[in-house]
């Protein structure tokens, strides 16, 4: 196929000002490359478009591809990760990963987890406040955690994220307001173990990949940006084995991923609680893809993929979807 590749490149957004934070989400260009390499292997034909500014240009222009791998965060805005799947849409061009609809739920992190409540998921109890006047009403236990409700990739979360008092839970959201210009989200914090799962396939038929337990060196502490960044350094992450635990893990995020309608290949993050009962945290429906540094990449290595194997998987799935 000729199979166009869409992607914001985070060395463009350094070199035009941005912080190493500010660009976390984006892709660097060994996993453009790596993604890239893979398709060719496949006997595809790769053409690198860039960011939904030169995707509009080509289309306009009549450009046109087979499938789209899409990779795309977007800049800002509620809606950034739904803008390519949505032009996508507009042109009848198949794409990889979920639709406009399920990208824009479940960067809001309120709303996803307010489907999967609806689907019979649990989630830690949580609100959002948008206003410096809402924080008296919050009426949560503490400890509680707190960060952006439209970030990825750990932006807003560091050590302080963990709340103890009321008045720290003040400082710390009004920090985060004037800092992201968009809700903060405040959930009662899971003290248990740390859990990400790959998920693959669409609708009914989706299924765990795999589990990796995450141990943030020194404790179960907080997978922050920073950790994220220095994983190497300051992160553990393990093959959860097949068993019991396992399983309820992966039972609740394939609920999630379902619920929320993903589709091709998601991450979704699970914690447990006091009482050691799973619950969902959140989803991404554009995991990093990194073919070494990246979540995913790293699970399905454990189950004995290659990332041309995981690249192979994506393609095969979003075919279904061909006219």
């Amino acid at each position: 196929m000729d199979i166009g590749i869409v992607f914001d490149l985070r060395e463009a957004y350094l070199k035009s000002g941005m912080t190493l934070e500010e660009a976390a989400e984006f892709d660097s260009q060994e996993t453009v490359l790596a993604i890239e390499e893979s398709l060719i292997s496949l006997g595809h034909r790769v053409e690198k478009i860039g960011g939904a500014k030169e995707l509009l240009s080509l289309l306009a222009y009549g450009r046109r591809w087979d499938l789209v791998f899409n990779i795309a965060e977007g800049i800002r805005g509620r809606f950034r990760e739904s803008i390519v799947p949505a032009m996508l849409e507009l042109y009848e061009i198949p794409y990889t990963f979920s639709d406009p609809m399920s990208t824009a739920i479940t960067l809001d992190k309120g709303t996803a987890k307010k489907l999967v409540l609806y689907h019979g998921i649990r989630t830690p109890e949580f609100c959002l406040v948008s206003s410096p006047h809402e924080i008296e009403g919050i009426v949560l236990n503490f400890p509680l955690f707190v960060k952006p409700n439209q970030e990825g990739t750990g932006k807003g979360i560091d050590e302080k994220s963990i709340v103890r008092d009321s008045s720290t839970l003040r400082e710390r959201i009004e920090a985060l307001l004037f800092r992201f210009g968009q809700p903060v989200l405040v959930e009662e914090y899971l003290p248990g173990r740390e859990f990400t799962v790959g998920v693959v396939g669409e609708g009914e038929s989706s299924w765990a990949l795999g589990t990796m337990e995450i141990r943030v060196k020194g404790g179960y502490g907080v997978y922050s940006f920073r950790a994220k960044e220095e994983c190497e350094n300051l992160v553990e992450y393990l093959d959860l084995k097949e068993g019991g635990l396992r399983s309820q893990v992966e039972e609740v995020a394939i609920g999630a991923y379902r619920a929320l309608g993903l589709r091709d290949l998601a991450r979704i993050d699970i914690r447990l609680s006091q009482e050691g009962i799973p619950m969902f945290l959140e989803a991404n429906p554009l995991p990093g893809l990194h073919p070494t540094h990246s979540d995913l990449p790293m699970i399905a290595k454990m189950q004995g993929w290659s990332f041309r194997d995981l690249i192979a998987h994506i393609i095969t799935s979003a075919s279904k979807r061909l006219r």
